[in-house]
């Protein structure tokens, strides 16, 4: 099954950064745009297998205060 997302990236360097719109915690880089989608493509999927890892685990979620 094939989903699309959004890829947000910049320049870092001689890097592409990136990460997935909406998507916490998938970053990734690379030297080009190709081997960042890549890269991006396999943090999604590992972040899906640790998912899986966990089944049935409570997620909670607190706000908090961070002074910038």
């Amino acid at each position: 099954m094939k989903k699309s997302f959004t890829m947000e990236y910049w320049r870092d360097g001689e890097w592409y950064v990136g990460r997935l719109e909406g998507v916490p915690g998938v970053f990734s880089q690379g030297r080009s745009i190709k081997e960042l989608e890549e890269n991006i493509n396999d943090a999604y999927r590992l972040m899906l297998e640790e998912e899986d890892e966990f089944p049935g685990a409570e997620i909670k979620k607190k706000e908090v205060l961070i002074e910038v």
